[in-house]
């Protein structure tokens, strides 16, 4: 077993409750963490072997540009596409980090992370 991560993603969006948030957009962070048998494209060394990250970071950027109120909703979705899309993941975890939220206080970012198991 191993894993794959792509490590703070930066995408432009317009999540968020606020009205003013699907208007004015914000900047946000997406980490993504998938794990499969590795074993194979390890003593290969061929793409095909293995979960192609340019296309995970497809899935990230497509997911994020779909306006959603909730980073829930969100994470969720990328969840279901990456598990879609690639048959050999065993489970997937994301965290979307919204910066500088608009709480009317210093908050750095919020931050919402879910993982997944694929359901056998």
């Amino acid at each position: 077993m191993g894993s794959i991560r792509l490590a703070n993603i930066k995408v432009y969006a317009y999540h968020g409750c606020l009205f003013e948030e699907g208007q004015i957009g914000s900047e946000y962070l997406v980490n993504l963490e998938v794990t499969a048998d590795l074993s194979k494209p390890s003593i290969s060394d061929k793409l095909k072997d293995t979960i192609d990250y340019v296309g995970l970071n497809k899935i990230v950027k497509e997911e994020m540009a779909i306006r959603s109120k909730l980073l829930e909703h969100v994470a969720k979705r990328i969840i279901d596409r990456v598990l879609e899309t690639f048959n050999q993941v065993s489970s997937v975890g994301v965290s979307v980090s919204k910066i500088n939220p608009p709480l009317g206080g210093n908050v750095a970012e919020v931050v919402v992370s879910l993982q997944t198991k694929r359901k056998i």
